[in-house]
């Protein structure tokens, strides 16, 4: 198979933005759509779908706007309706010059939801079509529901292309609308397509109810289909759509297929997404998934040591991302060292040994031992500060009272000396927080890190003494860094969370 060349468009901001809950603001839909063109390198991206919201003509207008001011308009595409010339005129108006036109691409859609025959859907379509190349618009057409028209129907499928190859489309673009495609159909559809229109431009559009949507991908591009439709983290209606990152990989490493994707920026915009979504990316999800390059198994490390026994094709760095050796009861001296030369640390085989045995010891408590919690278990287990604590929470006084303002006091000891504050606030961490921050900028003049994710995690089982893991994200100087915490009160998880951050931006 000679290396085909694949044309990738994206439409996390038409088709993704379809997510139940998900709705993305004109400034994160620009962000996103730049992201896609400038950072990801995709070749076309969907923004949106016309005549659904001033909102959405905003954002259009925004995205066209910084589009066009970098040659790059005709990248930009919006979903349209056979609706005379209402759809092309809102596109057109939002500065899109680009419609994916939306057609019938079943007979039963044809004949139960519009009510009309195959000629009479045609001849809508092609007054549309014609209008839009009148406006200088180039037009894609979408062929709703074609897996069930290619099941149900096929000569309906073939009468509708038949009747707009003089039409001026340039892109026939083939959905399996609900879901319902596995590879070896989409392989015998697809080759039937290609078999009757050899010269078309075809993309293929997946849905992933049946978890099948990069398989389905892959059977397309098999079967010589030029264009793919994916989203980012695979967002989109009911189970989705095919992930972005999941169809490079297997492009690349599998097919040697052609892409304009820059893969070392795919962990970047889909955290990107995932914060502006709302829909957090499950960890053990291939390519982006916050544990896919995490080795737990000592066995692994050591291998990694000894000539990367246990590396695929799959190299963090590839996209933008370090390997990690999880801490914990199945890590093994090799993870902990591993660990250990990443934070330029060295111990003797005894001390090692001490070591090993407190993280298998809290890896038995379900604990999640983390990179960070090395200097302090390391502190805690050879009984002399390898970690200079310079700040030190004395004590504190934290209280809930029903119709009153939670409050906080504490002592701290910064540098060896002794600050005591107050405050108020709109929960008990909260308040605590507050007189920190009086502390570090009203008494000590100095810059206090900005929260920026926090994050609570208890173990399932529902105890009500159940440790509590409290992950909070911070920014310091444009850098951004997490600290944990562990207990079984929630806000003194967090509390810790919080002073191990102090001690790391001394």
């Amino acid at each position: 198979m000679d290396h085909p060349v694949i044309e990738i468009m994206d439409t996390t901001l038409r088709d993704g933005e379809q997510t139940s809950g998900v709705s993305f603001v004109p400034h994160e839909k620009l962000m996103i759509a730049r992201m896609l063109l400038e950072d990801l390198k995709v070749d076309r991206i969907e923004v949106a779908s016309a005549r659904v919201s001033d909102g959405e003509l905003n954002a259009v207008r925004m995205i066209c706007d910084w589009a066009a001011r970098h040659n790059m308009l005709y990248k930009v595409e919006v979903l349209g309706f056979v609706d005379g010339t209402v759809s092309v005129d809102w596109i057109h108006d939002a500065g899109g010059r680009v419609i994916n036109l939306l057609s019938k691409g079943s007979e039963k859609h044809c004949r139960y939801q519009l009510k009309k025959t195959l000629d009479e859907h045609l001849e809508d379509i092609r007054r549309t079509v014609a209008y839009a190349l009148d406006r200088d618009m180039e037009v894609n057409l979408y062929l709703e529901d074609w897996s069930n028209g290619m099941k149900d129907s096929p000569e309906y499928v073939y009468g509708l292309i038949d009747g707009l190859l003089d039409a001026g489309i340039k892109r026939f673009m083939l959905p399996d609308t609900l879901g319902i495609l596995n590879p070896l159909q989409v392989i015998e559809y697809m080759r039937k397509m290609k078999k009757r229109y050899p010269d078309l431009h075809f993309d293929f559009h997946a849905h992933n109810d049946y978890d099948l949507a990069v398989s389905n991908v892959l059977a397309a591009v098999l079967s010589g289909v030029k264009g793919l439709h994916t989203t980012i983290n695979g967002l989109g209606e009911r189970a989705g759509n095919a992930p972005l990152a999941s169809v490079q990989a297997i492009l690349k490493d599998h097919f040697k297929a052609i892409t304009h994707i820059d893969e070392s920026r795919l962990n970047e915009i889909s955290r990107t997404v995932e914060s502006y979504s709302g829909i957090s990316i499950p960890a053990n999800k291939p390519i982006v998934g916050q544990n896919v390059f995490t080795q737990v198994a000592g066995v692994h490390a050591d291998g990694d040591s000894k000539n990367n026994l246990y590396f695929n094709d799959l190299q963090p760095e590839r996209f933008g991302r370090v390997r990690e050796y999880a801490l914990g009861k199945n890590s093994g001296k090799a993870n902990i060292r591993k660990n250990l030369e990443s934070l330029g640390l060295e111990l003797d085989e005894e001390s090692m040994r001490k070591v090993t045995d407190r993280i298998i010891e809290l890896g038995d408590r379900k604990e999640l031992v983390t990179q960070d919690d090395l200097p302090y278990i390391i502190s805690d287990v050879l009984k002399h500060d390898t970690v200079d604590k310079k700040v030190k929470l004395l004590s504190y006084f934290v209280t809930l009272a029903q119709g009153l303002k939670p409050m906080a006091t504490l002592s701290i000891e910064i540098d060896g000396k002794v600050y005591q504050e107050s405050s108020s606030g709109d929960g008990q961490y909260d308040a605590f927080v507050r007189a920190l921050r009086k502390i570090y900028k009203g008494t000590l003049n100095r810059k206090f890190p900005m929260l920026v994710n926090y994050a609570v995690t208890i173990p399932p089982g529902g105890r009500t003494d159940a440790f509590v893991q409290t992950v909070i994200t911070w920014n310091y100087d444009d850098k951004e860094f997490r600290t944990r915490g562990l207990d079984a009160d929630q806000t003194e998880a967090a509390i810790k969370a919080t002073i191990k951050m102090l001690n790391l931006i001394e």
